[in-house]
């Protein structure tokens, strides 16, 4: 008995996938994969990048090719780079983007200063109305700027800043730092107490703590709050468009708007060109940055 059941359990219990069966369940599992992954992320990679793609061909078109309805619009038939010499000889471009950085790189540090010492102090220290205080500073965030941006211009004019960086590097912490806060907050409250109680008992002081335990951990949460806060300030208009002016104080937003479209006049090719230069920090900043550092906001406290 022992010999005939062998073959009859390795015959019913131990069947062989057909050959038919293995490749359908192949070819269904590839055609899975293009409909669930490749398929969503080309359209994605197209709907991002088709507006840079635009921005390019459309700086390398001349005059004439760009009112020309004959042609394609999705290629350049005779490049040239008459725009981009336009827009650095005939404008003030290298100084407007001069001006975006200082004010975004120091605006972003300001910012990124106090929300740290305002997130550590109401997630850390205990005292009465820290809860409503964080919920008051979110709550700014949500105030709309054209709300804001009449009570802030007559304090520039008080002090006499209109025309003048320091007023939107000034400006800019205003809606920055409150929701700066609010993130870092939370990044704060998910590192354990223990690193810090066994910091404070063997000496350190709770700067020391905050500098050489908190901010270390705290680190992916304080870099994505300053991406997020250099992009808001690189891409600012009221603000800019209200305190500034002069034509060689504007920043990139504002100038190239004021300066390259004059009535019913667009200078398309300076206008793409501009914007397609102007896109590529915040769009370097994201790619070098985000996918590093955003991808270990877990992993931070554990590898402390």
């Amino acid at each position: 008995m022992a010999i005939q059941s062998g073959p009859a359990l390795s015959g019913r219990g131990m069947r062989r996938p057909s050959r038919r069966g293995g490749r359908h369940e192949i070819g269904d599992t590839t055609l899975g994969r293009w409909v669930r992954i490749y398929i969503p992320v080309l359209l994605f990679l197209f709907v991002t990048l088709f507006p840079f793609y635009w921005m390019l061909i459309t700086s390398f078109k001349s005059p004439s090719e760009l009112l020309d309805f004959n042609q394609s619009p999705l290629f350049v038939v005779k490049p040239t780079l008459e725009h981009y010499r336009h827009l650095f000889t005939g404008t003030h471009f290298g100084r407007w983007t001069l001006n975006t950085t200082v004010v975004a790189v120091v605006s972003t540090l300001i910012s990124l200063l106090c929300s740290i010492l305002a997130g550590y102090s109401l997630a850390r220290l205990r005292y009465r109305g820290a809860d409503t205080i964080g919920w008051g500073i979110f709550v700014t965030y949500l105030v709309p700027p054209t709300l804001l941006f009449l009570p802030l211009a007559f304090l520039i004019r008080r002090l006499h800043l209109f025309n003048n960086l320091w007023s939107l590097i000034l400006t800019y912490p205003t809606f920055l730092i409150p929701f700066s806060t609010w993130l870092l907050i939370g990044y704060f409250k998910g590192i354990p107490r223990e690193l810090e109680e066994s910091a404070l008992v063997d000496g350190a002081t709770r700067v020391q703590t905050m500098i050489r335990i908190v901010v270390p951990l705290a680190l992916p949460g304080i870099l994505s709050a300053g991406i997020f806060a250099f992009t808001l300030c690189w891409n600012e208009f009221l603000y800019s468009l209200i305190f500034l002016n002069d034509t060689i104080a504007k920043t990139i937003s504002v100038g190239v708007t004021s300066e390259l479209i004059r009535g019913d006049d667009f200078f398309w090719g300076e206008l793409m060109a501009a914007s397609l230069l102007g896109s590529l920090p915040v769009a370097l900043l994201y790619s070098f940055f985000v996918d590093r550092f955003v991808a270990g906001l877990t992993a931070g406290a554990v590898k402390g």
